[in-house]
């Protein structure tokens, strides 16, 4: 398409921006009117993408960085055809596909966007998906907004990218000075960008926006350079074209004060059709394959004494070889992790994120779009620095595993900076999540297996130190179950527990029997589903449930259990929670279990002591 032609087209996406808009009575025509000419080309001369088989391999991916804009790229929609006038003007109302901020209930968005900075993360992912995963010669285009680029999240991605040299992803910066409130940190200093873009080595292309003969040539110059990834800056001006907005501030977020005037400065509307072009066909016949075979997890003795750590990198190794669409990332502690079990066997399909954890975060959720199944793994307190991103994964209806290790007191003499003790809680309330807590390594090795074939997020919380192992290599443990270790008709109270605290509570259970005590153990290793069968029945049985977990008291397993209770269905008359309610120092993992209480002196002597005062 020619430059009038385009020029024409990008009217019709601002008059089209800011109608729907109009009709919602919300949304950002402004944002969207800034970037109309560079997504006018891209739609028309650069876009290589499939509506009818959003699925095609080899289609080019496109992330709105800037969510908020969704009036232009559901402008573009409507001039490629994709979707009708008259579901155009369901934007923003109950029960339409065309949501304030892009999802993936439109199937040509591969990810949820509005939580600035994460496009260009997510971007890279499906770049690194494209060059080490293919062969797919798809790229990638990233639409970030000039106020995004203050996020931290955009540098992590930017380095990652330069050193990668993924020159199949292409990032336009609409730099249009305004923010939400006011000007931007660089405004218009569109070498303030560049400067800092190619100390990341990226090779950068500095335009005129509104320019269509040079924004056709920025993205030419990208598609055809090699080796790096390449950043188009682009000056344009908030709300262009209607001159009661244009460049001027307050005007973020809102419809235009009148829709109506402002259509006609722009032309009126227009009704061109973009033929958009189709990607070129593929060998391969469907994204993320690869072979399928039985697989051969590791197997321990029961006695044994191994890390969940341990069993985790070896399982997921044995499930990478059975499985070929497995990928695996890791923040720079694939030793402590253990996936560098993994990154030996299968050395193609390891990506190395370095500290960088939204990055890591991010980067999967963009592989697994790409139809690979990801394993995410850091220390679960470093996991939270990632929350964001993860919440975000939810959103986007993304299929991901995130698996943190070194968690709770028990690491020891490390201290509190590497303690995961809010990672349950931060998990369980993702939506739709699944929170999965082994105690040894045979249960550890059938979980991640069985985390492969679940949707959503889902985590997996594994141990630094050993711990016994006490179920035979053959035992299964469905998503939603939990296990009964102590049981009797005589039970006076029901111990419930996961990974560390599972063997706590088992030496608790014995010291008490020694005594006369009879006490239930229950392996509550899926907290989230929780067994509500089996807590209902220990409720009933034994009127009195002690929850007992190296995680702080908010969130986590006690809180699973007492939501178990809270539709009215019959409660015990007691549920007491035992946490790690003080802040811990360094000592040895034993003594960091004493001194928080959750150790198996201390879960006996609290016992012994519900047992004479409260249960009769």
């Amino acid at each position: 398409m020619n430059s009038e032609k385009l020029t024409e087209l990008a009217q019709q996406l601002r008059v089209d921006s800011v109608r729907v808009a109009d009709t919602a009575g919300s949304g950002h025509p402004t944002s969207s009117m800034s970037a109309a000419d560079l997504m006018a080309d891209l739609l028309a001369n650069h876009l290589r993408y499939d509506f009818d088989r959003p699925d095609d391999p080899g289609n080019d991916r496109l992330i709105f960085s800037k969510g908020h804009a969704s009036p232009l790229l559901y402008s573009m929609y409507l001039a490629a055809g994709a979707i009708d006038e008259k579901e155009f003007l369901t934007y923003r109302t109950l029960g339409s596909r065309l949501e304030g901020h892009p999802t993936p209930r439109l199937p040509w968005v591969d990810v949820a966007t509005g939580s600035l900075g994460q496009g260009l993360p997510v971007g890279v992912g499906m770049a690194l998906a494209g060059q080490r995963l293919g062969p797919a010669p798809y790229r990638v285009w990233v639409l970030s907004g000039d106020s995004e680029m203050a996020e931290g999240s955009i540098w992590e991605a930017i380095e990652h990218a330069g050193d990668q040299h993924l020159d199949s992803l292409t990032l336009v910066i609409d730099v249009n000075r305004l923010g939400q409130r006011g000007p931007t940190r660089h405004q218009r200093d569109l070498d303030a960008y560049g400067r800092r873009l190619r100390a990341f080595d990226w090779h950068t292309i500095e335009i005129d926006g509104h320019d269509m003969d040079a924004v056709d040539a920025a993205f030419n110059e990208a598609r055809s350079t090699a080796g790096r990834p390449t950043a188009i800056i682009a000056g344009t001006r908030k709300g262009r074209g209607v001159a009661s907005v244009e460049d001027r501030e307050g005007m973020h977020g809102k419809p235009l004060p009148d829709a109506e005037s402002a259509i006609e400065e722009l032309g009126g509307r227009r009704s061109i059709r973009v033929r958009v072009a189709k990607p070129a066909e593929l060998d391969t016949p469907a994204r993320g394959g690869g072979r399928v075979a039985t697989i051969e997890l590791p197997r321990y003795d029961v006695g044994d004494s191994v890390a969940t750590r341990d069993a985790y990198g070896a399982a997921l190794a044995a499930l990478g070889t059975a499985r070929g669409d497995v990928v695996v990332l890791d923040g720079e502690v694939s030793d402590s992790t253990r996936t560098e079990a993994f990154a030996k066997e299968h050395p193609e399909r390891f990506f190395e994120c370095y500290i960088a954890e939204q990055q890591m975060v991010a980067a999967a959720v963009g592989m697994q779009a790409m139809g690979h199944v990801p394993y995410a793994s850091t220390f679960a307190a470093f996991l939270t620095r990632a929350h964001d991103f993860i919440r975000m994964a939810a959103v986007s209806r993304a299929s991901v595993n995130l698996v943190g290790s070194h968690a709770g007191v028990a690491i020891g003499q490390d201290g509190p900076s590497q303690m995961g003790l809010e990672d349950l809680a931060m998990f369980r309330a993702v939506h739709g999540s699944t929170v999965l807590h082994p105690c040894d390594a045979n249960q550890t090795a059938s979980l991640v297996a069985t985390m492969h074939e679940l949707s959503g997020v889902r985590y997996l919380r594994t141990l630094r130190g050993k711990t016994p192992v006490i179920y035979g290599p053959d035992e299964q443990f469905p998503v939603g179950g939990s296990k009964v270790l102590r049981h009797s008709d005589a039970d006076r109270a029901t111990l419930i527990a996961a990974g560390t605290t599972v063997h706590e509570c088992l030496e608790a259970a014995d010291l008490l029997a020694q005594e006369g005590i009879a006490v239930r153990v229950v392996d509550l290793y899926s907290v989230k589903p929780a067994d509500e069968r089996t807590l209902q029945a220990a409720a009933s049985d034994t009127d009195c449930l002690v929850t007992v977990e190296d995680h702080h008291p908010q969130g986590g397993i006690g809180d699973a259990v007492a939501e178990v209770f809270s539709d009215g269905r019959p409660a015990p008359k007691r549920l007491v929670r035992l946490a790690v309610g003080n802040m811990p120092g360094s000592a040895t993992p034993e003594e960091e279990l004493r001194a928080s209480g959750i150790d198996a002196e201390s879960i006996a002597a609290g016992l012994r002591l519900l047992v004479a005062q409260v249960i009769r």
